[in-house]
C-alpha cells in the first residue's frame, strides 16, 4: 500500500475548500490525509470544520501586522507544520501574505487557490473586482506560491460566467463551487507527480 501524503491547510474563513479537500481525501480521490489545519482567526469556521472531522486544528495569532505574519508567528506556523510532518501546504482563503522564512522552509510545496483568472484581479475580493470591471467571465486559479502576491506559476484555471444581475455574493458563491471542484483535482495531480513545473510554465503529464 502506497504511503499517504500529509497535507497542512491554512485558512482564515469558513473552510469550504477544506471540506472539499478533506472529503476528496476520505473518498480516495486525493492520495493524502489532512494532517493539520491552522488559522490566523480564533473563531474561523475552518477550525470548527476541521475539528468536526477529527483533524488537528489550531489558532496561531498572526502578530502585530494586518496583512502578514510577524516573525514570531511565522516561526510558530513553521514549527507546527514541521511537527505535523506535512508534505504539501494548501492555502484555503488564508488572508496573510507568506514570504521569507516560511517559503524557504516549504516552497515549492505551497499551493493556493485564488477566486479570479490570474493575472487578472489579484488581491482581495477578486470577485467584486471582476464584477466592477465588467468582465463577462471570471473564475478561479490554482497556483504555486512565490514571494509575490498571487504571482506564482499557474497550474490550472476554471471559468465561471458572469451573469446579468449578478451581485458580488452570487458571483462569489459560484466561484466557490468551481474552487471546490478544481482544488482537490489539482492537489491530487500534484501529489501523484502529474504536474511538471518549468519556470513559469506548468505541464500536465497526460
Amino acid at each position: 500500500m502506497s504511503r499517504k501524503f500529509r497535507l497542512g491547510i491554512l485558512g482564515s474563513g469558513k473552510g469550504s475548500n477544506l471540506a472539499a479537500i478533506a472529503g476528496a481525501c476520505e473518498a480516495g480521490q486525493v492520495p493524502a490525509e489532512v494532517a493539520i489545519v491552522l488559522s490566523d482567526v480564533a473563531d474561523a469556521g475552518i477550525l470548527a470544520r476541521a475539528k468536526e472531522r477529527g483533524i488537528h486544528a489550531r489558532f496561531i495569532a498572526p502578530g502585530k501586522f494586518r496583512t502578514k505574519l510577524d516573525d514570531e508567528a511565522e516561526r510558530a506556523y513553521i514549527a507546527a507544520l514541521q511537527q505535523a510532518q506535512v508534505d504539501w501546504i494548501a492555502l484555503a482563503g488564508f488572508m496573510r501574505i507568506l514570504k521569507g522564512d516560511f517559503l524557504r522552509a516549504f516552497a515549492p510545496r505551497v499551493v493556493n487557490i485564488h477566486p479570479a483568472l490570474l493575472p487578472s484581479f489579484p488581491g482581495l475580493e477578486a470577485w467584486k473586482q471582476a464584477l466592477d470591471y465588467g468582465v463577462k467571465v471570471t473564475g478561479c486559479t490554482v497556483h504555486l506560491v512565490d514571494q509575490g502576491i498571487d504571482t506564482g506559476p499557474i497550474i490550472a484555471q476554471q471559468i465561471v460566467q458572469v451573469l446579468d444581475g449578478d451581485t458580488p455574493a452570487k458571483l462569489h458563491e459560484r466561484i466557490q463551487e468551481a474552487e471546490q471542484e478544481l482544488y482537490p483535482k489539482v492537489i491530487a495531480a500534484l501529489l501523484r507527480g502529474e504536474i511538471l513545473v518549468q519556470g513559469r510554465k506548468t505541464l500536465w503529464k497526460r
